[in-house]
């Protein structure tokens, strides 16, 4: 139930209305906007008279909500979300660029590839310290030295990181990350979800291979539930029956959550495509449908990575992409 409030309603007419839902057995969700109040009810609403609550003198519309999702739902909360990360501001008209390797593979590597990809215009980095892969036989990546690795980046570069999580006892290695990523494997991995609820860090929730929009927002209603709002959706294609590339990119999903949720939307092209002359072209569009960021895979030496070198960008491939996304996206304001 969604509760919107007349201009100039005093703070304490409004503590009184939240006390009195709390009574009721409720959680109320106050979401303060720049041109209205709207108070979200969370729980079982169906005893709760819903005309008097019309009835009261600060109260301008009350509706009830069909949707599941209620945290992540924007009638809850009618205004952007944007998700701080240091300096770093991802929605609201904030723009990000999330680079770095598939898989951290050594202390220069990464470190090198921070360096670059600062310098071409990223804002965070992302690296692979757990390695989801689909042959038990492939690299799994360097676990817990890895995110070590990431870290002195990060110290080199100043540059927050962004890192998978495969496993809730991998939890307290994560201490340090700035950016906790679920991947598309475990996005109903609600113990996981639950677990991360808890945390106050950023998430950043990949939608799975297979899964609607509506199961990508449930699972961020699993966080949101928890207390952490921070979370960060990111389409990153799915699982059609196309074989020219490594997955479809559902770029619909971008306007279309825009209208569903206020969390940040930002789009993965290089897992998208599978294929790296693909992935510029797929920023474009990203940015072009108004995504608030795209997270890129880039590798100094991508023929020899020990981890989808073949979707990766080399450094100067990248900073070719981000100049042409920024012309995009000031392109976009003028209309």
């Amino acid at each position: 139930m969604i509760i919107v409030l007349k201009n100039g309603v005093d703070k304490t007419q409004i503590d009184n209305l939240v006390n009195w839902v709390k009574s009721q057995g409720l959680s109320a969700h106050l979401s303060e906007g720049q041109f209205r109040t709207v108070l979200g009810l969370i729980g079982d609403v169906s005893n709760v008279d819903i005309d008097l609550i019309k009835g009261l003198s600060i109260v301008e519309t009350v509706t009830r909500v069909s949707e599941p999702y209620k945290n992540a739902n924007r009638k809850f909360h009618p205004d952007d979300s944007i998700i701080e990360i240091g300096d770093v501001k991802i929605g609201g008209g904030n723009f990000a660029f999330i680079a770095g390797p598939c898989s951290v593979e050594s202390e220069e590597q990464i470190c090198s590839i921070a360096g670059e990809v600062k310098a071409a215009g990223a804002n965070l980095l992302r690296g692979g310290a757990f390695k989801p892969r689909t042959s038990p036989y492939d690299f799994q990546g360097l676990r817990g030295d890895g995110i070590e690795l990431l870290l002195e980046a990060k110290e080199l570069t100043g540059l927050p990181i962004v890192t998978e999580i495969m496993d809730l006892s991998h939890l307290p290695l994560f201490d340090d990350v700035d950016v906790i990523q679920v991947g598309a494997r475990n996005m109903q991995n609600m113990e996981l979800l639950k677990a991360l609820g808890k945390t106050r860090k950023p998430v950043l929730l990949k939608r799975g291979l297979s899964n609607t929009l509506k199961e990508l927002l449930m699972s961020a209603e699993y966080i949101m539930a928890g207390g952490n709002g921070r979370v960060i959706l990111c389409e990153r294609g799915i699982r059609t029956f196309e074989t020219a590339t490594r997955n479809t990119l559902d770029i619909s999903a971008v306007p279309a959550l825009r209208e569903l949720t206020h969390l940040p939307i930002i789009v993965d092209p290089s897992h998208a495509a599978g294929i790296s002359r693909f992935v510029k072209t797929l920023s474009y569009t990203a940015a072009a449908a108004g995504a608030d960021g795209v997270m890129i895979e880039v590798h100094n030496d991508p023929q020899k990575a020990l981890c989808d070198g073949a979707q990766s960008l080399t450094p100067e491939e990248f900073a070719v992409t981000v100049r042409g996304v920024n012309r995009i996206r000031e392109a976009a304001k003028e209309n």
